[in-house]
């Protein structure tokens, strides 16, 4: 019998913190708690030397459901499209134009977190409508 494995989604990036921040807004995940002996992150990332600093930061979800995020810093920016991206799931249930509502609003709020909108694709028959979109380092998702 094959048993279920956790696992994490890794993404890379240039500012691990702010990516991950804006992924905590995104999907209600928040910060975990800073290591055993620190107060705060900012505590524990004094004692890292100066080139590890800021290389990596994480978000979970709080009911233990989710994935883990973490975000680490690489040297190079991003060139191509994605080959694994998320689904937000905003419109379960929906058709039509509700579904392309309950899409255009959580676009609006994402937007305002540093988002951009990139296109609707309407519903053709076999999938859904859901609408494409980057977040604040230009990594492709979808609200669907």
């Amino acid at each position: 019998m094959v048993s279920i494995k956790q696992f994490q989604v890794t993404f890379d990036c240039a500012e691990p913190e702010r990516v991950a921040r804006f992924w905590c807004e995104v999907l209600g995940y928040v910060v975990p708690a800073a290591p055993e002996g620190f107060a705060t992150w900012s505590d524990f990332e004094r004692t890292l030397p100066a080139e590890q600093r800021g290389a990596s930061f994480a978000c979970v979800d709080p009911s233990g459901v989710g994935p883990r995020l973490y975000f680490q810093r690489v040297p190079e920016g991003k060139v191509v499209k994605n080959r694994l991206h998320l689904d937000v799931r905003v419109g379960t249930g929906l058709v039509g134009e509700q579904r392309v509502a309950a899409l255009e609003a959580e676009c609006s709020r994402l937007v305002a977190l540093g988002a951009k909108r990139v296109r609707l694709l309407l519903a053709d028959g076999e999938n859904e409508s859901c609408l494409v979109m980057q977040d604040v380092e230009g990594n492709e998702f979808c609200l669907d």
